[in-house]
């Protein structure tokens, strides 16, 4: 026989036995983000740490223990990627301890995606409510797979029309998500110092991260990079 259905409770009311806060663990690296939604969430669950680089991150969910990591998807030393590589796929690594919720302002499809296939449970951007958001946490930790509405029709109409693409892109994984951003962006016509400003990165950063995309892809100039990201449409 099935578990009757549940209702979470509400913001303020006591909690008591089965009803426990969810603990929930924030990865961002922007200080303030984390406070606002620290705070916006504290009358739902309880957060029981936040980490705003790759390695705390990691360090951080172990000792804590989380139900739930909100999961920032583009930081600065790898991103969301890199905490759920570490994590899953790391010595000891452990899929069923700890969901992970993506909480990110990128709506693009290889986002979505390459989060989900490293194991993340659901994605959402930074645009939802709290009251949503606190939602969404919840049905992570239950087992289900959330996605902001535009996301999941976004990634239905992707795979719809090209249902024989393979979600694996051996050449597009060699990348880190930072990579991909200064990509994208050199794709669509950017000079150095417009991709620096938009992600408040150097240019010296910008300059080795091209360099980087160029050795690993085994290109020799933007323009071929250009033409690559077209294909693939990342631009």
């Amino acid at each position: 026989m099935s578990e009757p259905f549940r209702q979470h409770p509400a913001p303020g009311d006591p909690v008591t036995g089965d009803d426990r806060r969810l603990r929930v663990f924030l990865v961002d690296d922007h200080a303030m983000f984390r406070a606002g939604v620290r705070a916006e969430l504290g009358v739902h669950v309880e957060v029981v740490g936040e980490a705003s680089t790759v390695a705390e991150a990691v360090s951080r969910i172990a000792a804590t223990g989380p139900d739930v990591v909100l999961l920032d998807v583009h930081m600065p030393d790898g991103g969301g990627r890199a905490v759920l590589d570490a994590i899953l796929r790391g010595p000891g690594g452990d899929r069923s301890s700890v969901r992970f919720l993506a909480l990110s302002v990128s709506d693009a499809a290889e986002d979505v995606i390459g989060l989900i296939r490293a194991g993340a449970r659901g994605y959402v951007t930074k645009t939802i409510s709290p009251e949503d958001l606190a939602a969404a946490i919840h049905r992570v930790a239950e087992g289900d797979a959330v996605f902001s509405p535009r996301l999941a029709g976004f990634v239905l109409d992707a795979f719809a029309a090209r249902p024989d693409a393979p979600v694996v892109d051996p050449e597009l994984d060699l990348l880190t998500n930072r990579e991909r951003e200064v990509l994208r962006l050199l794709a669509r016509g950017y000079a150095y110092k417009e991709i620096a400003k938009e992600l408040f990165i150097s240019i010296k950063t910008v300059e080795t991260h091209v360099s980087n995309v160029l050795r690993k892809l085994q290109m020799s100039n933007r323009y071929e990079l250009s033409r690559w990201a077209a294909d693939r449409r990342l631009i």
